[in-house]
Order: structure tokens, then C-alpha cells, then sequence
């Protein structure tokens, strides 16, 4: 299945289009990178780094209006506010459309939500989808993910904000599975003020019949899909993934569940992330040659 260019005028930066046009002209299988709320696409590199060893052609997209570093993100955190579930949607599929392959499609938390929801677009040959935000239909709300999520919830304004996590709101929220020096680590190096609006979104999305945190499970077009979750997630806890994973099975591709145990929702960034970066590797390339195919 190839993608071609969609036509339409696009906020794309320089770095992304020089990333799509690099993809297109080694003829290798594209690799998408989606990143999650409070991290950048910088979150990926060590990911990349694999599967461009691998053979494929890896792109860590951002968001709309993504910073280029941790530093300028939190010296202006305005320009995360107001980037909804749809608008950042919209955003990977004008990427991915001018792609002359269609990638395969990694998303992390929020990202993970928007990698399904670009799968049943029919945009993506193969996804994995790590510790990902609930979509409609998902029904379990664990404690943790509610006190995860309640430096955004807790205050109706934060809707229209960029919200930053403290250091021990981070700790519970991502780092709860690793020591303290490397908790601190991950916070420094890799934490950014967030879109609070992402979150109200799936936090409503079950009394919403038109929310953008929609996923359709059962386009023929969806392909095969691994939903990964870390045992210790607190954000996304396995209850979520499951949920997630159940929904999926109603589409006619391959649909398969890990858990990775000991995990915490830092489990792409932290020192075990090689673990699970294989793990979506092998899962990719069961299915997709690197040279540009089936």
C-alpha cells in the first residue's frame, strides 16, 4: 500500500520534510515515532538509532509547533496549549501522506492513542502501541491514572493550557519503576510542559459521542497491531491496555498483547528501554521488510 502527497498546505517543519524526503529516496519501510504528553520527539533518538541499524527509515515527527529541545520547551510552554487530540491526528496523517510507503506506526502513551487512531485510518501497514491513552470505548479508570492525570484535570482551565509536571508528580506518573538518580535523570533530561486538552478529551470521552479520542477498531485497512503495557504503568495501568487490546480483536488483522513486567510508564526512555524497543522491533518485522514491504 503506498501513500501519496495529500495536496493540502501544512505546518510540516524543515526537519520533518527533510526526514520525509530522506524515507522516500532510500526506498526502505518508514517507521514513525509517535511521542506522548510531557516528552519530544527527542524521546526517540536512541529508538531510531535501532531501527535505522535495522534497515528501516525511522521519523520522530513532532507534534504541531514542537520545540526543538527540553530547553526551549520550558522556556515557552505556551506553544503547547490548545493542540487537540484531532489537530495532532491531522498533523501525522499530512506526514505520513507524503510518504511514498506507507510506515509502519510506534506511538508512547498519547501517542500510542494517536498511532490506533491513524491505524484505522488505514495509514499504517503495522503499529505498536505502548502503554497508550484510552480511547472511547475503554472503560476502566484505575486510581493511578486518575491521580496521574490530576495535574491537569484537577483545575477546568488547565483545558486551555500547557501544564508541566513537578518532579514528584513525574516520579509517580512516569518514574514509580526506577530508582531516585534515575527518575531525577529522566525529569531533567526528557520532561515538558504538556497540552492540558489531550487529557480532558480522553478523560470524556465516554460521555462524548463525537470526541476526537475515537479509534475505529474494525477497518479492514487497520493491519496487524501489538498493544505493550508495563506492568507497574501507573498512567496507563494494564486494566486500560487490556481494555484496549479487547476492543482491537474486533478487527480482522492480527491483534496481539505484552505486558513488559516490572515496567513504569518510562519504559521507552528509561534504562531498560532497549528491551522494549526489540520487542517492537521483532513484532514489526515479523511483518514488514525493511527494504520497502510486505
Amino acid at each position: 500500500m503506498a501513500a501519496g502527497d495529500n495536496g493540502l498546505m501544512s505546518a510540516i517543519p524543515k526537519m520533518t520534510l527533510d526526514e520525509i524526503d530522506q524515507a522516500n529516496a532510500s526506498g526502505r519501510t518508514p517507521v514513525v515515532f509517535i511521542h506522548g504528553l510531557w516528552l519530544l520527539p527527542s524521546s526517540w533518538d536512541l529508538w531510531a538509532d535501532v531501527f535505522d541499524a535495522a534497515g528501516y527509515a525511522p521519523l520522530t515527527p513532532g507534534w504541531p509547533d514542537d520545540p526543538n529541545t527540553v530547553e526551549e520547551a520550558k522556556a515557552n510552554p505556551e506553544v503547547f496549549a490548545d493542540k487537540t487530540i484531532g489537530d495532532v491526528a491531522d498533523h501525522y496523517e499530512d506526514v505520513i501522506k507524503r510518504l511514498t510507503i506507507t510506515p509502519a506506526v510506534v506511538g508512547h502513551s498519547f501517542g500510542g492513542l494517536l498511532a490506533q487512531i491513524l491505524a484505522g485510518r488505514g495509514l499504517s501497514e503495522v503499529t505498536v502501541a505502548i502503554d497508550a491513552a484510552p480511547f472511547r470505548g475503554v472503560l476502566p479508570l484505575p486510581f493511578t491514572a486518575l491521580k496521574s492525570a490530576f495535574p491537569v484535570l484537577g483545575n477546568p482551565a488547565n483545558r486551555h493550557r500547557a501544564v508541566p509536571l513537578t518532579y514528584e508528580q513525574f516520579r509517580f506518573a512516569f518514574g514509580n519503576a526506577v530508582e531516585e538518580t534515575e527518575a531525577h535523570e529522566l525529569y531533567e533530561k526528557y520532561a515538558v510542559p504538556a497540552a492540558g486538552a489531550p487529557l480532558f478529551q480522553a478523560a470524556t470521552a465516554n460521555l462524548n459521542p463525537w470526541t476526537e479520542a475515537a479509534v475505529d477498531t474494525e477497518n479492514p485497512l487497520r493491519g496487524p497491531m501489538l498493544i505493550m503495557s508495563g506492568e507497574r504503568d501507573h498512567t496507563v495501568p494494564r486494566a486500560i491496555s487490556e481494555a484496549a487490546y479487547h476492543r482491537q480483536l474486533r478487527n480482522g488483522g492480527v491483534t496481539e498483547f505484552v505486558e513488559m513486567p516490572g515496567r513504569g510508564h518510562s519504559l521507552t526512555i528509561d534504562h531498560g528501554w532497549r528491551e522494549v524497543c526489540d520487542t517492537a522491533l521483532a513484532f514489526i518485522g515479523r511483518f514488514l521488510d525493511a527494504g520497502g514491504g510486505r
